[in-house]
């Protein structure tokens, strides 16, 4: 006979599943939402304190130097030599600003940008955002696919076909470093930075680079062959999901809800984000000034990372220099893949208020970027890669405003920001980055839709400028939004949802009890709970045994047997002792499969609330004897108990030290 309840683990576990609940939301644990206010944080000294609120940007970081990061350095240094450093560094600037205005958004509201932007707008226009956020993250992750499998073709000549199945899998890895807390995960992560940084001091170090022209790339020089590449660089370096993790990873740190206590963290952050962020112009730089140093200086076009590492290996010789190029780009396509994972999660909890769990939340992201990945690599090889490293960081940049322009106007709002309100010169500043970034952007999608479109049939045409229109009017919208109404006040997450509960809270009548008993020592500790449930309330007891033996699956109700008339018997025994007790009882029998069979008897009978045991199996095991309590607590619209049943034993054993039914 199947048990009732073999799939859940723990102790006596109470699962209310009451009707209009959310049934989106799961109830998996997010890892982010965990570790909030976790870290505790150092009480002496400067250095001490400091070092507890490094981390965050740490993890940031590694957005801003993953594989597609690599592309667009070496296309603009093959290209164009040192002439773009200059964007490097002001997107460094713009990426400082940018990042520690989102660490003050988390440590002073205690919403993370996604979770503000479910607060502030309505429903259609906050999805909008959240497909364009999950579309950066897509592109992101697209980046780390490339740059694993690349890795791994480079160090092992692992084909690129069968990198695409590592990296399919090589995630959960790095999910299982979430288990182990967020400065064990931080502390990985700052190794992996660390490696990145190393292979390239070697490689700038063995590249020996003209030091005057690079000096000379710091002046700001464009014309428009660079344009399309300089918008991937700032696209690869400020990237929109790290805007939205950001805000959420500082809140791990347990910071005092006064004003000096959001001060102090805010001015920690702040270092914490530049120490951080140019440890990431320096790996950026030094992939641009190796490829101008090595290609451009020798009239070379790099159109692969491939190619880029083999003319490593012809040039600078087959030693240290390829080996390192290959290994930073493997660490850096696996770093990436944590902090991916980390924002999608906050994305999409904050946006839509669903949790997924972690694995699932990953699977589907790396999915979504396998797919591109393998039909770019089986039409185009090498070529086909490489191009799509570079436009995920132009899509990248492409979104950006969608991020930028609601947390500038959220960070500028007294309302919200209070004494930490963004002061009228930061205001300008981070007003002139929007612009900036909008006006590339625009100029992109014009040149892009004026060329590329021309002579194109209307069926193309017409969808191109709709989109394109479609996205100039949302950020029209967002930008002007402060002027056309007023923004309310955000309450702090938790003070939001307690309210938002207590709200619903209603006295909840018990009058009818169902229990599932599987006639085994085990019902002695269901009926514990169910009796003195039922004493509580006043409420009359079914109990209700579900026969599954061969002949009743097949022969149903019809079916006469000596285990039938056992577990009649053994009901009405139970009813017997129970009502002599004072208890309102009856008993009911069912024939077939018990999960089906005990959710069609809650149905029938209109339990008020459905008692039932779970062996707390796992695994194969689950396999084995069946789930019963999943399947029931997702079918039914009463609140579920459910029961750990630490006594087994099949029909007719003694009990032994099972507590007494009438307990």
């Amino acid at each position: 006979m199947l048990p009732y309840g073999s799939d859940v683990p723990g102790g006596a576990v109470c699962d209310t599943m009451r009707s209009g609940m959310n049934r989106k939301t799961t109830t998996a644990a997010v890892p982010l939402a965990d570790m909030r206010g976790t870290v505790e944080l150092g009480r002496r000294g400067w250095i001490r304190r400091l070092l507890s609120f490094s981390g965050p940007a740490y993890l940031v970081s590694v957005g801003y130097m993953d594989p597609g990061n690599w592309a667009t350095d070496i296309e603009g240094g093959a290209r164009f030599g040192y002439a773009l450093i200059w964007v490097l560094l002001m997107s460094n600037l713009m990426a400082i600003l940018l990042q520690t205005l989102s660490a003050r958004l988390g440590i002073v509201t205690g919403h993370d940008l996604a979770q503000g932007c479910r607060r502030e707008y309505s429903r259609p226009l906050n999805f909008f955002l959240w497909l364009l956020a999950e579309i950066a993250i897509a592109a992101c992750d697209l980046a780390e696919v490339l740059g694993t499998i690349i890795g791994l073709n480079l160090l092992f000549g692992l084909p690129l076909l069968w990198g695409c199945v590592v990296t399919l899998f090589d995630t959960f890895l790095l999910l299982a470093i979430q288990r182990l807390g967020v400065r064990k995960m931080e502390a990985f992560i700052l190794m992996l930075v660390g490696t990145i940084g190393a292979c390239f001091l070697i490689e700038v170090f063995l590249a020996k680079p003209d030091w005057g022209g690079v000096i000379r790339g710091v002046v700001p020089h464009l014309d428009s062959s660079m344009l399309y590449i300089t918008i991937g660089i700032i696209g690869a370096t400020v990237m929109p999901h790290n805007l939205y993790l950001h805000s959420s990873l500082v809140q791990s740190r347990k910071i005092e809800d006064t004003y000096k206590g959001k001060a102090e963290a805010c001015r920690f952050n702040l270092i914490d984000s530049g120490v951080a962020l140019n440890a990431a112009l320096f790996v950026n730089a030094a992939i641009l000034i190796t490829a101008a140093a090595t290609f451009f200086s020798r009239g070379i076009v790099v159109t692969e990372i491939q190619q880029a590492h083999a003319l490593l290996e012809s040039v600078l010789g087959p030693g240290l220099a390829p080996v390192a190029f290959a290994i930073a780009l493997l660490a850096a396509g696996q770093s990436s893949t944590l902090t991916g994972t980390l924002a999608g999660q906050v994305v999409m909890e904050g946006f839509l208020d669903i949790r997924l769990r972690p694995w699932l939340r990953r699977l589907v992201t790396r999915g979504v970027a396998i797919v591109p990945a393998v039909v770019a690599i089986i039409l185009t090889g090498d070529r086909g890669a490489y191009s799509l490293l570079i436009l995920s960081q132009v899509v990248l940049s492409l979104q950006l405003p969608f991020a930028i322009i609601p947390l500038i106007q959220f960070t500028s709002d007294a309302r919200k920001m209070g004494a930490f309100a963004n002061r009228a010169w930061v205001k300008m500043l981070a007003w002139l980055v929007a612009a900036v970034i909008v006006g590339l952007n625009l100029k992109l999608v014009y040149d892009t839709l004026s060329s590329g479109l021309e002579g194109k049939p209307l069926w193309i045409a017409i969808p191109a400028y709709a989109g394109a229109a479609a996205l100039l009017l949302v950020l029209a919208v967002i930008t002007l939004r402060p002027l056309l109404r007023s923004s309310g006040l955000w309450s702090r997450a938790t003070a939001f949802q307690a309210r938002s509960v207590a709200r619903h809270i209603k006295p909840v009548a018990v009058r009818h009890i169902g229990v599932a008993l599987e006639h085994s020592n085990g019902d002695a500790e269901v009926l514990s709970v169910a009796v003195t449930t039922a004493r509580q309330f006043g409420a009359h007891l079914t109990l209700l045994h579900v026969i599954d033996t061969p002949g009743t699956m097949v022969y149903g109700s019809d079916s006469s047997s000596m285990h039938r008339s056992a577990d009649e018997a053994y009901l009405l025994e139970l009813k017997e002792s129970l009502v002599a007790d004072g208890l309102s009882v009856d008993v009911a029998t069912r024939s077939g499969e018990p999960a089906e069979q005990i959710i069609a008897m809650a149905r029938e009978a209109r339990f008020d609330m459905l008692v039932l045991g779970s062996h707390g199996h796992r695994g194969i095991a689950d396999v084995i004897h069946g789930q019963t309590v999943t399947t029931v607590r997702h079918a039914v619209e009463i609140p579920v108990l459910v029961v750990r049943m630490r006594y087994h034993g099949g029909e007719g054993t003694e009990p032994g030290d099972a507590p007494p039914v009438s307990a």
